[in-house]
């Protein structure tokens, strides 16, 4: 009976590590994105999954899409859901700052 106690506290202790380690920060992020998107204004820079930078120039949220520039002329149409942040070049090169000085 104890053996049985045992194991079922510490599979309740492994599914609270797993939910606090791997669930909870998803759901954050997947917020934060949600957030994000719905602040969107045309005129935005974005970053998408692919890490293509763009400038929204329209926005259909009730179909969830925006139209973005990648380019001069060159629009395209992404899934809401599919930009990651919005573009900040000072914290990218930051970011990449300090990749740079972890490799050395």
């Amino acid at each position: 009976m104890q053996e049985l106690l045992l194991v079922g506290v510490i599979l309740a202790l492994a599914m609270g590590a797993y939910w606090a380690m791997v669930l909870f920060p998803r759901q954050r992020d997947f917020q934060k994105r949600q957030l994000m998107a719905r602040e969107l204004v045309e005129g935005d820079e974005i970053i998408t999954f692919g890490g293509i930078i763009g400038k929204v120039r329209s926005i259909d949220a009730k179909m969830g899409i925006a139209e973005v520039e990648i380019a001069d002329g060159v629009r395209v149409r992404l899934v809401i859901a599919a930009m990651v942040q919005r573009y900040d070049p000072e914290e990218i090169a930051r970011n990449a700052q300090m990749g740079l000085r972890q490799d050395d």
